[in-house]
């Protein structure tokens, strides 16, 4: 009997130590983080910070289209206000004109039927003179040189009227005789030649000009009619040169 008694005494501690073993590795078990968990919240923290980069790109994407947006709508008001100006300055220089072209009339007044026509020739390089003189401030960057090649324009036609004038009323005895007058023929080519050096001058500026087409046209219009006046003095004294005269060989 006192056998049994042991045996189950023994029996019971080793019972008691099973169950403490199971109960630690249980313990055990639990303190250790579950993977599956982990990966949970590390997708989680992937998926915000994916939505977040999303929202920037989208945010950028949107300030570049107001930038542009913003940007083109200045260019066009910037347009327009050109155009505006533009207008403004050809209806300035057009009434400026129209005073110029009655002072220019009044000089002709008392004048020859010859020397008139001489005037009203080359009255069309000074009225293109007056013009671009009037639009320097408006031009801009170009504004003195352009002037410059304007007043040296208008030097010139000083001398074109005189040397023209001289030509136009050479007598007719004189011209049947001694034929043209070279040496007017040849000043007369001479101030042409340096004035088409000017008109090109005058056509680089344009296209260098940060002004708008209308300003462009407008200066376009004074060089054309600064060309054809060119051209006509040029036939004059090649027309000039080839009148010899009866007696016109002895002068050669």
């Amino acid at each position: 009997m006192k056998k049994y008694f042991v045996f189950i005494l023994a029996l019971a501690l080793m019972s008691s130590l099973v169950i403490a073993a199971s109960g630690e590795g249980s313990g055990s078990s639990g303190g250790q983080p579950v993977q599956g968990a982990e990966d949970t919240v590390n997708t989680g923290a992937g998926q915000d910070t994916g939505a977040g980069a999303g929202i920037q790109i989208e945010e950028s994407v949107q300030n570049k289209g107001t930038e542009q947006q913003i940007k083109t709508q200045n260019e066009v008001q910037a347009a327009g206000q050109k155009s505006e100006n533009a207008q403004e300055v050809r209806a300035r220089v057009e009434e400026k004109l129209q005073t110029r072209q009655q002072e220019l009339d009044q000089e002709m007044v008392g004048k020859s039927e010859k020397e008139q026509k001489v005037l009203q020739n080359q009255n069309q390089v000074r009225l293109a003179v007056h013009a671009l003189l009037e639009m320097k401030d408006d031009i801009s960057g170009i504004g003195p040189q352009v002037s410059e090649i304007a007043k040296n324009f208008d030097n010139s036609v000083q001398v074109t009227i005189r040397t023209e004038e001289k030509i136009q009323t050479r007598s007719a005895f004189s011209r049947f005789f001694a034929g043209g007058d070279k040496k007017a023929a040849d000043e007369l080519e001479t101030q042409v030649n340096e004035n088409q050096l000017r008109i090109q001058e005058l056509k680089q500026l344009r296209e260098q000009c940060d002004c708008g087409d209308e300003v462009k046209v407008m200066m376009q219009e004074q060089i054309r009619s600064m060309e054809q006046e060119q051209a006509r003095l040029g036939e004059l004294a090649q027309k000039e040169k080839k009148s010899k005269g009866l007696f016109g060989w002895i002068w050669k």
